[in-house]
């Protein structure tokens, strides 16, 4: 397949790598030229271009079979992530329906989910995201879904966990620069998973995925703070993070701090099911969350 990965980065990269070592001729796309040298010792073709500008795209040459959609904000603002992932997506559907790809997976997010009650959620659940970020992830979504069923375009949506991996953890970060927090008694419900474990998700949904369907992508079974945060410190030997009320910190709080209680997932809690992903597309995990805390070090 002649695929092309536009966000080819975190997890573009590798998946990308993955895809070459199975003989596919592979694009990535970045919105500018560092990084370059990773990108063809893995052997993926690079190409520098930006999906807020639609005349970016123009740049891109040829048809694809494969296209994948994985790019992230950099700042996390609502403005950037109206441009990156709502006009970056119908820029995208403007210029693939030319020459449609045969299949298209976007990486969407599980923080589209807004359950607070520690509930099971599944692809069929309400997707009512109290921050305007998140109600801009669903709006994309919601787009590629009525492309899919008013033309026929064969968008696949992922709803992706909180990435962890080599280099990545963003509690395991927050830890050891000492500005975690628990909040309330650490029974919060957090959803993760491996980078590697994304890749081959994406691979399962280019190769199996159905046009309009959703698939979660999270570990078998969440970890709730406390958790984590008490295997960190067995581990490591360091104490356990201080508690801060649900309602917020104190004036005194670093900013820091008050940050990592704001999260747009930090503020739900809820149980992930990514049974659809391993019925549907037949998705094994390589890092099952018995292994995932270990993996994460």
């Amino acid at each position: 397949m002649r695929v092309l990965i536009i966000g080819c980065g975190y997890v573009g990269l590798p998946l990308g790598a993955e895809l070459v070592q199975r003989g596919h001729e592979v694009f990535g796309v970045r919105r500018d030229a560092h990084s370059v040298h990773a990108l063809e010792s893995s052997g993926i073709k690079p190409l520098v271009a930006d999906i807020t500008r639609r005349a970016d795209l123009e740049k891109i040459p040829g048809s694809f079979d494969w296209v994948v959609n994985t790019v992230s904000s950099t700042k996390g603002g609502v403005e950037e992530y109206r441009a990156v992932y709502l006009e970056g997506t119908r820029h995208l559907i403007d210029w693939l329906s030319r020459q449609p790809p045969r299949k298209y997976v976007y990486t969407s997010s599980t923080s589209v989910y807004a359950q607070t009650d520690g509930s099971w959620v599944t692809e069929e659940s309400a997707t009512e995201p109290a921050s305007d970020t998140g109600r801009l992830l669903v709006e994309a979504e919601q787009f590629l879904l009525n492309a899919a069923r008013a033309a026929n375009f064969p968008a696949v949506i992922l709803r992706v966990a909180g990435i962890y991996g080599p280099d990545r953890g963003h509690l395991f970060q927050q830890y050891l620069r000492g500005e975690a927090r628990i909040t309330g008694d650490g029974s919060r419900l957090i959803n993760m998973i491996h980078r590697d474990d994304v890749a081959c998700a994406i691979i399962a949904g280019l190769e199996r995925g159905e046009t309009g369907e959703v698939y979660n992508v999270a570990d078998d079974e969440p970890v709730t703070q406390r958790e984590f945060f008490r295997w960190l410190s067995d581990q490591l030997g360091k104490p356990m993070p201080p508690k801060v009320e649900l309602a917020g910190l104190r004036p005194e709080e670093p900013r820091s701090a008050r940050l990592a209680t704001s999260r747009k997932r930090g503020a739900t809690n809820k149980r992930v099911s990514n049974k659809k992903l391993r019925l549907e597309l037949h998705c094994e995990l390589k890092y099952p969350p018995s292994v995932k805390v270990t993996r994460q070090r």
